[in-house]
């Protein structure tokens, strides 16, 4: 009979147990807390490492893409340091969306993703990098190198929902999307999230 002390009879935390990959800073794997079906916020609890609720969407907005993060990263100083007019980053793992031509309608999966651009985001002064990837060997977006090579309504679907997700009726919009980015600058904010992570936990 197996021993139930070892570590590999236990499923491993998502955000410290699993590799950000091994082709790094192109290719990453990509823990998903959200599908584009979703209207309701999810997000890894730090703790069990199982999905908790976060929030049910105020509005009727969707997530354009599926969203989660990589594995063994954490936003801080040096992801900070990439941010202009960010005054800290968010301490947590590296935010990621993952376009896919076929409809993906699971989470708490992991994605083999292509790096190809960010979306730079301040959320009340912190750094909330959102990295933008396709899917591997998808057949429509599998081949794309950078932003630049795929359809900018994408792009723009993706800074409309992280621009309005968290609006609230009759209060000022704490979020800013400050621009966006190619693969160059996102490989040195997936390089620095990774160097973040293994500062702060080893």
């Amino acid at each position: 009979m197996p021993d139930p002390t070892s570590f590999a009879q236990w499923r491993p935390h998502p955000w410290h147990g699993l590799s950000a990959g091994e082709e790094l800073p192109r290719v990453v794997n990509a823990f998903i807390e959200l599908t584009p079906f979703d209207l309701v916020k999810y997000e890894v609890d730090k703790v069990s490492g199982y999905l908790r609720v976060d929030r049910p969407q105020r509005t009727s907005s969707q997530p354009p893409a599926l969203y989660g993060f990589i594995p063994r990263t954490y936003c801080g100083t040096r992801v900070a340091a990439l941010m202009p007019g960010a005054d800290h980053a968010d301490g947590d793992p590296l935010d990621v969306c993952i376009l896919s031509e076929r409809p993906i309608t699971r989470s708490e999966i992991i994605i083999p993703a292509i790096v190809i651009g960010g979306i730079q985001l301040i959320d009340r002064g912190e750094a909330d990098d959102k990295i933008i990837a396709v899917l591997r060997g998808d057949y429509v977006w599998g081949d794309a190198a950078d932003l630049a090579d795929v359809a900018p309504v994408l792009v723009e679907r993706l800074e409309h929902y992280f621009a309005t997700y968290k609006i609230v009726p009759g209060q000022p919009a704490k979020i800013r999307i400050a621009g966006t980015y190619g693969f160059d600058h996102a490989a040195k904010v997936v390089e620095a999230a990774c160097a973040d992570y293994a500062e702060k936990f080893g």
